[in-house]
């Protein structure tokens, strides 16, 4: 499964650094949640992003991507943001950069529920309301803004990979979203 978005700017490693670099260590991402809220501050929409995989299997994914060295949490937030939605999303980045979680990708499934079959990666999840217009990633197909009731179906939920549906739950539940 491909996940990567095309970067023009791929930073500090080659392909085939990254590659080795991903067989040797962690690697660390920031995903973000995004979310419309109400004018009381209540989440009431929430964005995922579609793409197809590998295999051509459509599938719901987050924005992420990798912290690169030197780099900041909110600036690397804000690039990705920005990178997956497009200059005129206008996130709301969070005034600490403390994550909602901390989810742990393995290559093969774990206790954790993540995985990523490229590599151990941390992943510092936040949630992150945006206020302007989205356009979807290069490599997704569009962005589907949905209601907490419509994301957390079992139908929406069985699309996400390596586990991110859960990661959905648990940003839905720390933004006092219950059901």
């Amino acid at each position: 499964m491909n996940v990567r978005t095309p970067d023009p700017n791929p930073g500090w490693l080659s392909e085939e650094d990254l590659f080795e670099a991903r067989g040797r260590l962690p690697m660390v991402y920031v995903e973000a949640v995004p979310v419309r809220l109400d004018p009381l501050g209540y989440v009431n929409e929430v964005g995922t992003l579609l793409q197809a995989d590998a295999d051509g299997t459509m599938v719901r994914s987050l924005v992420s991507g990798r912290v690169i060295y030197r780099e900041t949490i909110r600036a690397a937030l804000l690039r990705h943001m920005e990178k997956d939605l497009g200059p005129l999303a206008f996130p709301q980045l969070p005034l600490s950069p403390v994550p909602f979680t901390v989810a742990e990708y393995f290559p093969a499934p774990s206790q954790t529920g993540f995985t990523d079959e490229r590599q151990h990666a941390v992943s510092l999840a936040y949630v992150i309301p945006v206020t302007g217009e989205c356009e979807p990633r290069q490599d997704a197909l569009e962005l589907t803004w949905m209601t907490p009731e419509e994301v957390l179906s079992p139908g929406v939920q069985m699309e996400f990979s390596g586990g991110r549906g859960g990661l959905i739950r648990q940003a839905l539940a720390f933004a006092g979203v219950g059901f």
